[in-house]
Order: structure tokens, then C-alpha cells, then sequence
């Protein structure tokens, strides 16, 4: 068996430079807190802060980062593991800003 042959072979944290796509970098975060109505306004704000394309993972389920009810949707509680997907040209510092928030909630 080849490890190219296994599903999920992507290790966590920030995606290498042409990993599943140029200018695309992704992050897991675990929430410290409920992602409800706080700490969803929190990460719009700082999405809205960069030209990425931004979005949340969460249990097969993703919502865009610049939607606070969509985020909220996700119904993710505490101690959750999400990824943050940007694409574009700012797309590391994007997720790395919005990781950084959904980190810090409460």
C-alpha cells in the first residue's frame, strides 16, 4: 500500500506551499469555547480584514468564514476541532488571523 493510496493523509496545522492548492493554507484549531453568536461576529470581522476566500470545517459540514449565522449553523461546541481554509493571495495570513480568534473565544 502506498501512503498516497490512504484516505486522510494530511497532517494538521498550516498546509505546505503547493499542498492541495497554490495559495491555499489551511489550520486546526480546537475551540476553547461554543462557536456561537461572540465568537462567529469575532471571526467575520477578522475575515472581512483580508481578500481571502475563508471558510470553517467542522464535521463534514463548512460554512464561510464572513457569515456569522452560517458559522453558527456549524453548531460546533467546545473542544471541537475545526479547520480554517483560505484561498487567495493573503490566504496564510487569513487563516492564521481567523485560527488565532476562533483560539482565543470564549
Amino acid at each position: 500500500m502506498s501512503p498516497s493510496s490512504e484516505p486522510g493523509g494530511s497532517e494538521p496545522g498550516v498546509s505546505e506551499p503547493g499542498g492541495p492548492a497554490a495559495g491555499a493554507s489551511e489550520v486546526d484549531v480546537v475551540l476553547p469555547a461554543a462557536l456561537h453568536a461572540r465568537p462567529a461576529g469575532a471571526v467575520v470581522r477578522a475575515a472581512a480584514a483580508f481578500t481571502a476566500t475563508v471558510e470553517i470545517r467542522c464535521a463534514g459540514k463548512s460554512a464561510p468564514a464572513r457569515s456569522a449565522l452560517r458559522l453558527m449553523s456549524l453548531n460546533a461546541p467546545a473542544g471541537t476541532t475545526v479547520t480554517v481554509h483560505a484561498t487567495g493571495d493573503d490566504a496564510p495570513a487569513a487563516a492564521r488571523a481567523v485560527a488565532e480568534v476562533l483560539a482565543t473565544s470564549e
